[in-house]
């Protein structure tokens, strides 16, 4: 193990270019830690890519083990968040490519995604915890029927809030098609929920 750097003696308290320099020389907790803040937010939105929950444990498995292997190529002057969505993205999307036959397999999803479009919630009476998993149910069922296309950025947006920079970056598209899709998007939203007869969301 090298012993270029001085370990981090508390990785917890670390910003991720401190861990990313870390795991880079050879100290396996900054790695660990790295791994500890972004696994869940990057397997939640992998599924929501994939929509099969076998295969995004292992796509995203498969997606620490390329950020581990890349770790000497990382730029400090990128956001590390933005760098390693842009690797999900691509593992996303090449899953996709091979699998094209479930591409639309997220509208059949389940209701256990948890997908947390932002909802003030101080302390919810019952029935206000109710009312907004109701709500949430509603809000993943619209987006499961949007488009591959508008459906990520709706959750790079939303529920990974990434700002429209970063989806830039992470995507490749150019900003304007961004903005364009995120509002294409948002309005066939509203207009299903319209029709359901929803109009607090």
């Amino acid at each position: 193990m090298s012993t270029s750097a001085t370990p981090i003696l508390s990785f917890s308290s670390a910003a991720d270019r401190e861990l990313v320099a870390s795991a880079a020389s050879g100290f396996e907790g900054g790695f660990e830690e790295l791994v500890r803040r972004y696994q869940r937010p990057i397997s939640a939105y992998v599924y929501r890519m994939v929509g099969d929950y076998e295969a995004a444990l292992d796509l995203t498995q498969e997606i620490f083990i390329k950020i581990y292997g890349s770790l000497s190529r990382y730029r400090p002057e990128f956001k590390f968040s933005t760098w390693i969505y842009k690797i999900a993205h691509n593992a996303a999307i090449d899953h996709l490519r091979r699998n094209t036959g479930r591409e639309r397999s997220l509208i059949s999803g389940t209701e256990t995604d948890n997908y947390d479009l932002p909802i003030e919630s101080d302390s919810l009476s019952p029935e206000q915890q109710s009312e907004r998993e109701e709500r949430r149910v509603e809000i993943e069922t619209v987006v499961r029927t949007l488009p591959t296309a508008y459906r990520e950025l709706v959750v790079l947006r939303h529920s990974q809030d990434l700002t429209y920079e970063e989806i830039v970056e992470v995507t490749g598209l150019p900003l304007g098609t961004v903005k364009n899709r995120l509002f294409r998007a948002r309005e066939m939203m509203r207009q299903q929920f319209l029709s359901k007869g929803i109009t607090g969301i």
